[in-house]
């Protein structure tokens, strides 16, 4: 298995993509401006969709994939591509994007017996076997109901897993859950700098100094990646992750990065 970080900025610049990650070629984390750098052939391998929440930044990439590979999985009878979020994401989708007026519903064309989207729900704690690949529902301390997810890598890798908070404030019930797993990756969010740390609170995103409290919770020494950084801020967030005194080993994430699991 291996996932592509499509985008992975917080907000849109040139240079900057925001949300989504590739696992393998049929599964896309999030769908965010990141997904418009696939060829059309890649955008119509995609099977699964799995959403963190219903921000924009998230989720803005699924209506215009689903206008650009309609003819082609039509024309190859593909079964529809599958979102699955929480059923408040969901609600949010159908009600705010595929409704007619900000864009057609595609979970009802070409036709509502063959659409080119469909819709399925979790919960927390679900654990969703997509072709092989197990992927754990976590959860996310948003603004708006949202989850993180945890990829089992498998028993060849004695059930490693690659873990993506979303976006998130601080919250113990993910490191509960991750004290329990074999954690080999993991993509935490840090968009704000520490002389922003009133606007992360209300906003529920970290900064670096929420981010050293939390990784306190996680045991041993992990690949750590810091994403959902906004453009021009890179600099001063990254500064306070460096700052931090950790066992983890603490990068940026990058788009265009390949990690293999």
């Amino acid at each position: 298995m291996n996932i592509r970080v499509l985008g992975c900025a917080g907000t849109i610049a040139a240079g900057y993509k925001t949300t989504a990650f590739l696992l393998d070629a049929d599964i896309l984390i999030d769908a965010g401006t990141g997904v418009g750098d696939l060829s059309l052939d890649a955008l119509a391998r995609i099977d699964h969709i799995l959403l963190t929440h219903s921000h924009l930044d998230h989720v803005l990439g699924i209506p215009l994939l689903a206008d650009a590979v309609l003819r082609q999985r039509r024309a190859a009878g593909r079964p529809p591509i599958q979102i699955h979020a929480l059923p408040e994401t969901l609600a949010a989708l159908r009600q705010h994007i595929f409704n007619g007026v900000i864009w057609p519903d595609f979970t009802r064309l070409p036709s509502a017996d063959a659409p080119v989207l469909s819709l399925h729900a979790f919960c927390i704690g679900d654990r969703l076997n997509l072709g092989g690949r197990v992927i754990e529902v976590l959860s996310a301390a948003h603004t708006v109901p949202a989850v993180g997810f945890a990829v089992d890598a498998g028993p060849a890798r004695d059930h490693a897993h690659w873990v993506f908070t979303g976006d998130t404030g601080p919250n113990p019930a993910l490191w509960r859950r991750l004290s329990q797993l074999r954690v080999s990756h993991l993509v935490i969010e840090t968009a704000f700098s520490d002389d922003e740390a009133e606007l992360a609170h209300v906003s529920r995103h970290l900064c670096p100094a929420e981010l050293g409290q939390e990784l306190q919770q996680l045991p041993g020494s992990v690949d750590v990646r810091i994403t959902h950084i906004k453009p021009g801020e890179v600099e001063a967030v990254m500064a306070g992750v460096q700052a931090l005194t950790s066992p983890h080993r603490i990068t940026a994430l990058q788009a265009g990065q390949d990690m293999p699991l």
